[in-house]
């Protein structure tokens, strides 16, 4: 009996997909499977088999070791692996032991850039079968459970800004191996403000389009892909999903536009705010509502009397406003992130909501003519992890829908409102979060405590390095 059936830990739903999986790649011929993980940084992890070994992963997973789960961004470990409990409290992870990355086949897609290769997503488990509770795919199932249980499925569409650059010629750190402190050397395709030009858009269309015939390939098809304010910068949406879905076709349109882009002469970055002349910040718009399990009713729809939204709507909405800064550090997990909180920028500074305004952190959406009453969440940063990000957002709305919250009066002009302003930087929203009890609570003290230290470390060597704007304010002052 292998690791997964001795646990239970597939559906069988995903029984059912791993049979056809393992049908589907013997017909068409793979020869290589990456079988990965998303780390807490919303970054892929994982490892290469041959085809012939899947149908063994698909009985007893694949090991990793368990000190992925303890860096920061740079790579640095943050936690104590060598001690008794992992440096985490968690005993399974003494000592960098093993966790097991256990495929879901139902996740499972082509990698067209890549010659008879396919991918898979994997959830994280410790060897006792027990769930991983720093495995950001299980704490968003969590929150996904939690909406069912209230006779709710969560549905998001995606709305994601990025750049993307030509490599330029010539290759940074040739100074030498393993040393690695340059970033990649781009050059610009276009120059200035760009919003919606078809003449700019054709510039990049070479690139567009090989990324748009992949994510087909891939099964995410683009709602649409068009060019965005800042110079080099791009959006692109995707239709509405439910559940885990939607979380993972992000995760996996992020790596593949870096990946084809790479492989095709250009540079593509989900960064925030590169420090690029004429760039504009990124941002990730979160679309979201509340159906009946069934895929019917839309519980944001207004009844008659209800105005623009339902009273669900109204309670999830004023969740969301009441955890607001909490929130912000799942929704924006990077140093750069909080430099996109600027006033008439089309990016929120504060915590409001409004109908159809696109400078509220909340805009309401939508017509309940067609049942199509969403609200859009403007406050995420395009590198967010896109797990943790829809799991806080999940988590806030339905403890304002439990609490029956009151939602406070639109801001018609969300600029110059009196409320309160979204955290100003990284470690403001650490702090937001390890201040607010109710979210704290639902997204789990321990994974809380474990994601607050990470954030902390990469603070606090972002205070310890010397920025290019010191160096030319002071340098010849002093």
């Amino acid at each position: 009996m292998g690791f997964i059936e001795k646990f239970g830990l597939w559906t069988e739903e995903q029984q059912e997909a791993a049979r056809a999986v393992l049908a589907r790649v013997g017909s068409e011929g793979l020869r290589t499977i990456r079988v990965s993980f998303v780390d807490q940084h919303g970054i892929l992890h994982g490892k290469t088999i041959p085809a012939s070994g899947l149908a063994a992963a698909f009985r007893s997973g694949l090991s990793c070791v368990s000190t992925l789960l303890s860096k920061d961004t740079s790579g640095t470990t943050v936690f104590s692996a060598f001690n008794a409990d992992g440096g985490l409290g968690v005993a399974e992870m003494a000592g960098a032991a093993d966790v097991v990355m256990v495929p879901d086949p139902t996740t499972f897609h082509l990698v067209p850039w890549a010659e008879d290769t396919a991918r898979i997503l994997c959830d994280l488990r410790f060897q006792n079968g027990e769930q991983v509770p720093f495995c950001s795919r299980g704490v968003f199932r969590t929150a996904l459970e939690r909406a069912s249980v209230a006779g709710f499925t969560y549905v998001t569409g995606l709305e994601i800004e990025f750049h993307l650059y030509r490599r330029a010629s010539h290759f940074p750190n040739d100074d030498g191996i393993g040393r690695c402190t340059t970033p990649t050397p781009v050059e610009p395709i276009n120059q200035g403000n760009q919003l919606l030009s078809e003449n700019l858009g054709d510039e990049v269309e070479p690139a567009t389009r090989r990324i748009r015939e992949v994510l087909e390939r891939m099964g995410i098809e683009l709602r649409s892909i068009e060019v965005e304010l800042g110079a080099n910068q791009l959006e692109v949406t995707l239709d509405p999903a439910a559940g885990l879905a939607s979380a993972d076709a992000m995760v996996l349109l992020r790596s593949t536009v870096k990946q084809v882009a790479r492989r095709n002469g250009y540079h593509a970055t989900f960064m925030c705010r590169p420090q690029i002349a004429e760039s504009k910040s990124s941002g990730w718009h979160l679309h979201q509502s509340l159906v009946s399990p069934d895929g019917g009713r839309n519980a944001f729809v207004p009844a008659d009397g209800e105005g623009a939204i339902s009273l669900v709507g109204k309670q999830f909405i004023a969740g969301q406003l009441e955890h607001a800064s909490a929130a912000c550090v799942f929704a924006n997990p990077t140093v750069n992130g909080y430099k996109r909180f600027q006033p008439y920028s089309m990016a929120p500074d504060r915590i409001a909501w409004a109908r159809d305004n696109r400078g509220a952190m909340i805009r309401l959406v939508g017509s309940a003519e067609d049942g199509s009453t969403h609200i859009e969440n403007r406050v995420g940063e395009s590198a967010a992890n896109p797990y943790l990000y829809m799991a806080s957002q999940l988590h806030s709305g339905l403890n304002g829908v439990e609490t029956s919250l009151s939602l406070p009066p639109s801001a018609d002009d969300p600029y110059t409102t009196d409320a309160g302003r979204l955290p100003a930087n990284l470690a403001a929203a650490v702090d937001a979060l390890e201040a607010d009890a109710g979210l704290r609570r639902v997204m789990g003290e321990q994974f809380v405590s474990y994601y607050a230290a990470i954030k902390r470390a990469e603070v606090a060597r972002f205070e310890r390095t010397v920025t290019d704007w010191e160096h030319r304010e002071y340098f010849d002052l002093y």
